[in-house]
């Protein structure tokens, strides 16, 4: 029987972060995921790096000062997949007055020291690029700075380097018992070649939207007893992509009348990303590992409240592809979902039996926090207590300067060069793949190009720049086995391909 310090349930960002943390710190770890890393809500956000403007009306200011002190830090921690990011906010004189953004701006710019990203400012839209694609009506605006993530990739970052220092993780692997003991938990997982029973000194929780029914129908307790007080509103964010609305690199922020907000952001060179919306979900909508789907009205909410910015009206046949995800919110006894926290909880119990830790709530700017704190809670727990580390520790690929030969300077630089640096080291790339490999692998290119000397090494090409030896590199190295995991989650690919090439990668990974 395999024996562990830490068993993590979960491989969303949290799960993965946490498992890094732990094992960074010395502790054997084993990380089981019902499915693909990411699977869920963790490849299902905005895919912003952002403090939460809009939270400071919620007087969030605890929460936003904290996402603004992490957002630097990941940007420098993992340049490759992360980039900071400009963003224009019209100013519609029927929503909130600009003496109250320019306060809010404010705030955001000075409740976290900023090393290199710029502060906000004010802008003329009328006769300039960022105006272009919107209404005449909209004459001034604000722009201010936060940045954004591959999502997923960043939850398969964080397990690659779990693993790097001796986690073990299992994908496609629910955990289906777990009985606490007085020294241990003992746990079932069913792996896909049978079951796999497992003693740990600790559990975590970090099943995301699935935490309260993991405890309620999986965790078992030493007595009678209750293993959590605190519980979850499941709120499903949907998001839409539509051909590109505009060409500048900028992303945008819409003010909407029911006091939401949408972002409009630059997607995958061709394409625009809009969302969010936030709708209550019951506990049974996830049952069964379901897959969060937009709804028809979600799409049009979307399209309605990007047509009262866009000179173009966003149309729902432009959609696309359109994604969903449930966020795992604390319940904070808010009225609306909108209203709800966005800040995280970890509870534990730690009583004379066995210790757990639970995961409530969070968002991804916050995560490598939370694993911090989580972390050393569970060695507390464990009486075996050990320093922090992640603060200024790069992600698996984020070496881009040392690997250029330069000094680090700002992360953006940085990959510019990187990327320059690429492109003279194999020449025979096309352009666009090479920015997009760089982007996507970092420094650790070299394992997914290995010894290729032009582009028919690399094998068959499946459409869009996809190569057999990037499929092989992803199912041998990113725990990748189906075609969604590697064009929807370990890529974006499946954007940029047909029904027919798609399909073509599905055949070959079923035959893999």
């Amino acid at each position: 029987m395999e024996q562990v310090d830490v068993l993590v349930v979960g491989g969303g960002i949290n799960g993965a972060g946490i498992a890094r943390d732990l094992a960074g710190r010395g502790h054997s770890v084993l990380l089981a995921e019902a499915q693909d890393l990411a699977s869920h809500t963790s490849s299902a956000s905005t895919k912003l790096i952002h403090g939460g403007l809009r939270y400071l009306e919620y007087y969030e200011f605890a929460l936003v000062r904290k996402a603004l002190q992490e957002r630097e830090v990941l940007l420098k921690s993992a340049p490759h997949i992360m980039r900071p990011l400009r963003f224009v906010m019209p100013h519609d004189e029927a929503m909130r007055p600009a003496w109250m953004i320019r306060a809010g701006l404010f705030l955001y710019d000075h409740l976290a020291r900023r090393e290199w990203l710029p502060g906000s400012s004010g802008v003329k839209l009328r006769g300039s690029e960022l105006g272009e694609p919107l209404q005449a009506r909209f004459s001034r605006g604000f722009v201010y700075s936060d940045g954004w993530v591959d999502d997923a990739r960043l939850v398969l970052l964080n397990a690659l380097d779990a693993q790097a220092r001796g986690a073990r993780i299992l994908t496609r692997s629910p955990v289906t018992r777990a009985q606490r003991g007085a020294s241990d938990w003992q746990v079932t997982i069913q792996t896909p070649t049978g079951e796999t029973p497992v003693r740990a000194r600790a559990l975590v929780n970090a099943a995301g939207p699935w935490a309260e029914s993991f405890l309620r129908g999986v965790a078992r307790p030493a007595r009678q007893e209750a293993l959590a007080t605190k519980s979850l509103r499941l709120v499903k964010g949907s998001h839409i992509i539509v051909p590109r609305r505009f060409t500048h690199d900028h992303a945008y922020l819409f003010q909407n009348p029911d006091g939401r907000i949408i972002f409009a952001i630059p997607y995958e060179g061709e394409f625009t990303l809009i969302g969010t919306t936030d709708v209550e979900q019951p506990d049974e909508a996830i049952a069964g590992f379901a897959l969060a789907r937009i709804s028809t009205g979600e799409i049009d909410y979307l399209c309605e409240q990007a047509s009262r910015y866009f000179k173009a009206p966003v149309r729902p046949e432009e959609v696309v592809w359109s994604y969903a995800g449930v966020r795992p919110l604390l319940d904070d006894a808010s009225g609306s979902a909108a209203a709800i926290t966005r800040d995280y909880a970890l509870e534990t119990l730690h009583d004379g039996a066995a210790p757990l830790l639970s995961v409530w709530g969070g968002k991804i700017t916050t995560f490598r926090k939370l694993a911090e704190d989580a972390a050393q809670l569970v060695g507390d727990m464990l009486g075996e207590p050990r320093p922090a580390w992640t603060q200024g520790a790069l992600l698996p690929g984020g070496d881009l300067a040392a690997w250029s030969g330069r000094k680090p300077g700002r992360p953006d630089q940085d990959f510019a060069s990187f990327v320059a640096d690429v492109r003279r080291r194999w020449p025979w790339l096309p352009a666009g793949m090479a920015t997009r490999l760089a982007h996507a692998q970092g420094s650790r290119i070299d394992r997914l190009l290995g010894s290729c000397q032009r582009l028919a090494d690399m094998g068959p090409h499946f459409g869009g720049g996809l190569y057999e030896a990037e499929l092989d590199f992803m199912r041998r190295e990113e725990w990748a086995c189906s075609a969604n995991d590697m064009l929807w989650r370990r890529s974006k690919l499946g954007l940029h391909l047909s029904t027919e090439q798609r399909a073509a990668v599905a055949r070959w990974c079923d035959g893999c």
